[in-house]
């Protein structure tokens, strides 16, 4: 019994099968991907953590110079 995995897509919550031709898996289309990348890009998506101490993040600013 070859029964697919169903998950749902992170955007628009449809139902998508979790198989090997879908592309865009966890996605159910591209369009969905790319909503979801921009969402990374402008920082509206973050993962969870402490900030950083404002003195790190200067000496790591001038790391980069």
């Amino acid at each position: 019994m070859n029964k697919d995995l169903i998950v749902n897509c992170p955007t628009c919550k449809k139902s998508v099968a979790w198989k090997d031709s879908n592309n865009f898996k966890p996605f159910c289309s591209k369009r969905c991907r790319l909503i979801d990348l921009g969402e990374w890009a402008s920082e509206s998506h973050r993962i969870a953590g402490q900030e950083l101490p404002e003195e790190l993040v200067e000496e790591l600013k001038k790391q980069q110079d």
